[in-house]
């Protein structure tokens, strides 16, 4: 099957990770894949051997860039239009319309529906954002509820954990407010009263110097180390005895699969992506927007080491099932063969 997959946002976040995922995963199963991306975004350097063509869109409402899409779609000829985020709904979703080529977009959060007229499925991540579509007035039959996947390769069985002489944590993604890193740091600093811990945050951001400044202020610069972007996800999970997620908000948190997958035990916040994927069987989870609750979970990981293995091996059985990449692609296949059945 020919399909083009659509991203036309600048910057590097979980929903271009996905787009990222699902590019290099159906050209894996032998598709032709045509990668449509902003040209000066950063996921056309992350499409090694994929058709990527790059376009520049000024803004959602960009007639040049409406009218390269349906130029690109009329030489190219996919099967199937998937396109990411609000920004590649509306223009290529429009595009894909009068091109009579059929069309789904990945909403990955709580998405303005102006933007998603023109496209034939919309696929939320969550049962919460599926609820979220039907109550503004998307149709039953206009949505497929699919979640993220990974593509980190799972281990067999998850690791034992038993707490080392120095507890080593991570955490990972940007630094902005509501990834909630400030409150992790303020939750370390209670947690190394009792024990030696430390922390590693693999990101970078916006709150970087104000989030270096207040570990220099609980005197925590020995235990926190700031890694900056890894394309070694694997690897800073592998080197962790537990996982952070500290988020405020998180619609979904595909970073909480990739640590399911390597059998890191898990604290996240009660979230609205990790409250639907964990649950006390498979993570500690914990209230949003409180250090001292990432504390209690830190001290309840840390001072249990069957459970919190138990855990971590519950959690890494439940990625296997419904979050791997062959379970989640199958899914996206079938949804791309009934649109297209559809339309002829």
């Amino acid at each position: 099957m020919k399909i083009a997959q659509v991203m036309l946002a600048k910057g590097f976040g979980g929903a271009e990770r996905s787009f990222v995922d699902m590019s290099h995963a159906l050209r894996e199963r032998g598709h032709d894949v045509v990668a449509i991306c902003e040209a000066r975004g950063k996921v056309s350097q992350m499409l090694s051997g994929i058709n990527v063509i790059p376009v520049t869109v000024r803004a959602h409402w960009d007639p040049l860039a409406y009218y390269t899409l349906k130029k690109i779609l009329r030489a190219e000829k996919p099967q199937i239009v998937h396109a990411h985020l609000a920004r590649a709904a509306k223009l290529a979703g429009k595009a894909a319309a009068h091109e009579k080529i059929p069309s789904l977009v990945k909403t990955h959060n709580y998405v303005d529906l102006k933007y998603y007229r023109h496209v034939d499925c919309l696929v939320p991540t969550t049962r919460d954002q599926e609820q979220y579509l039907l109550a503004n007035g998307v149709a039953a039959n206009k949505i497929s509820r699919i979640p993220n996947f990974t593509s980190m390769p799972l281990l067999d069985r998850a690791r034992n954990y038993a707490p080392p002489a120095t507890v080593r944590c991570v955490a990972i993604g940007r630094f902005v407010e509501k990834k909630g890193f400030d409150l992790l740091i303020e939750a370390l600093a209670a947690v190394a009263r009792k024990h030696d811990i430390s922390l590693t945050l693999v990101g970078d951001g916006e709150l970087r110097m104000a989030l270096q400044a207040s570990v220099k202020a609980k005197d925590l610069e020995g235990r926190v180390h700031f890694a900056g972007w890894s394309d070694d996800v694997a690897g800073a999970l592998d080197s962790a005895d537990l996982f952070v997620l500290p988020s405020r908000d998180e619609p979904f948190g595909i970073v909480c699969l990739e640590a399911m997958a390597r059998g890191v035990p898990i604290i996240a916040t009660k979230t609205q992506g990790p409250s639907e994927i964990l649950s006390a069987e498979t993570a500690y989870l914990v209230e949003k927007d409180s250090s001292r609750a990432l504390a209690g979970g830190l001290l309840a990981a840390i001072s249990n080491p069957g459970e919190t293995s138990r855990r971590a091996d519950n959690a890494l059985k439940l990625c296997r099932e419904h979050y791997c990449e062959d379970v989640v692609v199958g899914r996206y296949l079938d949804l791309y063969q009934s649109l297209s059945e559809a339309t002829n």
